[in-house]
């Protein structure tokens, strides 16, 4: 069972930049898919970005392309997420998530089997 941990969320000012953390339990953590998904006020749980396990591709929302970044340390168990030139329509519950081993990165969430508990952010304007 991998545990994923979140943090790195808080309040921030349109226009402004977060990094967000993920870090996991579980040592073949580089055999894992690894993406991020949000959660707005009343709303499902969204795509955000997807990096692969074996030659870190990567996807984004067409929402989030060019602001944000994912990335991910194999050594530390850790992925990241960049959150650039911030909006307040960005303004969510984070969750990291992660496939089953050696699986391709997608954008449906019933394609992750793991989940962190979500962090929040929040971006004021």
């Amino acid at each position: 069972q991998v545990q994923l941990v979140e943090s790195g969320g808080g309040l921030v000012q349109a226009g402004g930049s977060l990094r967000l953390s993920c870090a996991a339990s579980e040592h073949t953590f580089s055999t894992y898919p690894m993406a991020w998904f949000r959660q707005a006020p009343g709303k499902g749980r969204n795509f955000v970005a997807a990096i692969n396990w074996s030659d870190g591709r990567t996807t984004y929302a067409d929402s989030v392309k060019g602001r944000f970044t994912i990335s991910r340390d194999n050594a530390k168990n850790t992925v990241y997420l960049q959150m650039n030139s911030l909006k307040p329509e960005d303004t969510a519950v984070y969750y990291c998530a992660a496939r089953l081993s050696y699986y391709a990165i997608t954008q449906q969430e019933n394609d992750y089997v793991y989940w962190g508990q979500g962090t929040q952010v929040t971006v004021s304007s």
